[in-house]
């Protein structure tokens, strides 16, 4: 009896569990969309390709060489333009962006800073030797800093002067 009494207890116990406690809530969510309709605009024509065909007897300039005239480009070399003919220095193969200033050295009264590249290869420089792709000269080195005077070529051919630094790496 006892046993019996315990059996009908759970099930009044678990048929009180399974009430409608939420349904206000399940009937919100089940009706907030419903009267709720997306409209989706139809997308834009596209307009059909149109190939063009350069033609050479056009006044067009070529797409492929720089636009220069040719009264300037004749002898113009560009008043700042560097010596494109002497020896490049091995610290001209990378851009400035991939060298790094690791340490600072002082041999024979003469500063030299200690760079490596992106490779981990270690390299030396001083006053007056090159560095970089755009044909950057050294003009100081200090413990804590490389200064550089680059030579960069406008869309005209004119060369002018840009000024770069190497800062110790922490």
């Amino acid at each position: 009896m006892r046993a019996a009494y315990s059996i009908f207890l759970a099930l009044l116990f678990l048929a009180g569990c399974g009430g409608e406690e939420f349904q206000d809530l399940r009937d919100f969510v089940k009706n907030a969309g419903a009267d709720m309709r997306g409209k989706i605009e139809p997308p834009p024509d596209v307009k059909p390709y149109e190939p063009f065909t350069y033609d050479n007897d056009t006044n067009l300039p070529d797409p492929f060489k720089p636009r220069k005239s040719d009264a300037r480009n004749a002898n113009h070399t560009g008043q700042n333009q560097p010596n494109l003919n002497r020896p490049k220095e091995e610290l001209e193969d990378f851009p400035l962006e991939s060298l790094k200033m690791v340490g600072y050295l002082y041999q024979k009264g003469v500063g030299h800073a200690v760079i490596r590249s992106a490779e981990g290869k270690i390299y030396h420089a001083k006053v007056g030797n090159y560095i970089g792709l755009n044909f950057g000269q050294v003009v100081s080195v200090t413990e804590t800093e490389v200064k550089i005077k680059e030579m960069v070529q406008d869309s005209v051919g004119d060369w002018s002067e840009r000024e770069s630094s190497l800062q110790l790496a922490e």
